[in-house]
């Protein structure tokens, strides 16, 4: 009975040093051996086997983190104050570095976020805070990183999430982007009004040089206001201007007219020939000529 109980007590103690010696690191995790507190090796992904007591394995996982960098009030180098908030990715890449040269890489990388956002920020105006994102981004990357390689992180992306402006500069940058419109839109229209200038005037030469042209542009214009048959329309139209003009071409014609019917009548004609008649005693000739039509 003795025997069978010291057994069972054996077996129990053997099952739990085998329990406090198996270790398990997963494919995404390193573990970092400590022996009576000294670093002496890390152990890679896998079934791991320590001394209890006398070892102990951490665990550090090697998968990129997202950290969100809480919202900064930062005054820009335009004495502009804006929140802006942004999001940084980081993994371990000394697992070793990242648990003996500082306590807490997490909380470290989130206070270094936040300081390097407000200085980066702080060196550039609201334009270009607003438009140059991408080159805060790798600035603020780049400092990130030449401190945290150190603990054995690397910063892999940091991006501006959000940029929240005062009710005021709202305001002013709207007023800014109407008026900037309203520019727009009066060039646009000036131009169009030259243009529309230019050619009336091409149209008022050829006015001048077809006077008709104008009559029959008036018509046109009635012709398309008569449509709508309920509607009584006054147009203004040049009509003694417009009868002068008539009157000119009819004259023009008739002088034409003259002119070639007068030149017809001076034409010069061919003198009539006589005709000889022979009358009386052989060798007696009498001319008779015939008049004219």
């Amino acid at each position: 009975m003795n025997v069978l109980v010291i057994v069972g007590a054996v077996v129990v103690v053997v099952l739990i040093i085998l329990w406090l010696s198996v270790r398990v690191v997963t494919q995404y995790e390193k573990g970092v051996l400590f022996r009576l507190g000294r670093v002496i090796a890390v152990r890679e992904p896998g079934l791991r086997l320590i001394i209890p007591v006398i070892d102990r394995l951490r665990e550090v996982s090697m998968r990129i983190i997202t950290m969100p960098i809480q919202s900064q009030g930062i005054i820009t180098r335009d004495n502009v104050s804006v929140d802006i908030s942004a999001v940084a990715y980081f993994r371990v890449v000394d697992a070793e570095k990242s648990v003996v040269a500082i306590e807490n890489v997490h909380a470290a990388i989130d206070q270094i976020a936040q300081t390097t956002l407000r200085k980066v920020v702080g060196q550039h105006t609201l334009d270009q805070a607003l438009a140059e994102t991408d080159t805060i981004n790798a600035d603020i990357r780049q400092i990130l990183d030449t401190t945290t390689l150190e603990w054995g992180v690397e910063v892999t992306l940091v991006e501006l999430k959000d940029i929240q402006l005062p009710e005021a500069m709202k305001r002013a940058m709207a007023r800014q982007a109407e008026a900037e419109r309203e520019k727009r839109a009066k060039i646009i229209a000036a131009e169009g009004e030259s243009l529309a200038a230019a050619a009336l005037g091409d149209a008022s030469d050829t006015m001048v040089a077809h006077p008709l042209a104008l009559q029959l542009r008036n018509l046109q214009t009635l012709l398309d206001l008569g449509v709508d048959k309920n509607t009584t329309v006054v147009f203004p139209a040049p009509l003694m201007s417009a009868i002068g003009d008539i009157g000119a071409f009819f004259a023009r014609e008739a002088t034409a007219a003259a002119t070639v019917d007068s030149t017809a009548r001076t034409l010069p004609t061919s003198p009539p020939r006589p005709t000889p008649i022979h009358t009386g005693a052989p060798g007696t000739t009498v001319k008779a000529h015939t008049p004219p039509d």
